[in-house]
């Protein structure tokens, strides 16, 4: 009866298909593949075969199964501190910066009530007072019969809407052309900007803005042009709002030639001006897109 002594070691056997014993494994290999049942019995898993006695066996070999590590705890101190600074660094920014934001957003939109406001009357202002300049020229065709006269009575309130009335006015046909122009167009213009704000627009204000121009603004150039035209022999002989030299402050300002000046601006600026509004009606009125090229 040969029996193996004390230290004698055996190479653990695996088990066949069958149940039956099989080749002997390594003990790095056999180590290994007992490894995941000694966890799952450690857990208190089911094994999923070889029986209690191979279990048995293969930890006598490996020794004792190695703990499983404890989760931290939310309320000890690393965790606790971990979890503040988070916050402080996190939802208390978040929060700041959002009512940052808020705050920066109601004084924009504050800003944006008081501009509006502000346009709104100042628009209103400007078409009451056009208005009021339309009727009192009516007004006075109507008891005249003519337009002799007709500056020198709405002269003043002409000034406060218009500083155009610097020109001592020498040719009243001229005048009329520029006044029906102004204030027509004016009319329609600040009404036009005051239904904007409030966003009621009716089409017939919107339909004026960008149509009645076509032969406002010609005659309203025209009589302009001609006004100044007329001007100019009375401002060459008078010297009025010319400054001469000598003077103390050494600078001269002729006048004259300011008004030479300006009529020949109108020959570039006014096409700019006229196309720009053609192209403003072809979008506003039949939805046209415009391609705005770049000089």
């Amino acid at each position: 009866d040969r029996r193996p002594g004390p230290r004698a070691a055996r190479a653990p056997a695996s088990r066949g298909r069958g149940g039956g014993p099989g080749r002997p494994l390594l003990p790095l290999r056999a180590a290994g593949l007992a490894a995941p049942r000694l966890l799952r019995a450690a857990h208190g898993a089911p094994d999923g075969g070889g029986g209690g006695s191979g279990r048995r066996r293969f930890s006598g070999a490996l020794g004792r199964t190695p703990p499983a590590p404890l989760p931290l705890s939310s309320t000890s101190p690393g965790c606790a501190a971990t979890m503040a600074s988070s916050e402080e660094d996190g939802t208390n920014g978040g929060a700041s910066e959002a009512g940052e934001e808020r705050e920066a957003a109601g004084k924009r939109r504050r800003r944006g009530l008081l501009a509006t406001a502000w346009l709104t009357f100042y628009n209103i202002a400007m078409t009451a007072g056009w208005l009021v300049l339309a009727i009192a020229m009516v007004r006075f065709y109507m008891e005249k019969g003519t337009h002799k006269g007709l500056y020198r009575s709405i002269q003043k309130t002409l000034k406060f809407f218009q500083t155009f009335a610097l020109l001592e006015i020498q040719n009243e046909e001229s005048v009329v052309l520029f006044l029906v122009a102004w204030t027509v167009t004016e009319i329609t213009r600040y009404s036009f900007y005051t239904f904007s704000l409030l966003d009621h627009l009716p089409y017939f204000v919107k339909w004026a803005r960008y149509n009645f121009f076509i032969i406002l603004y010609p005659v309203g150039v025209a009589g302009e042009l001609l006004t100044i035209y007329a001007a100019l022999p009375y401002v060459k002989k008078t010297g009025m709002f010319s400054i001469r030299l000598p003077n103390k402050y050494n600078v001269s300002f002729d006048y004259y030639y300011f008004l030479l000046i300006t009529m020949a601006s109108y020959i570039p600026l006014f096409p700019q001006l006229y196309f720009h509004m053609l192209r403003q009606r072809r979008k506003v009125l039949h939805g046209e897109v415009i391609v705005e090229k770049d000089d």
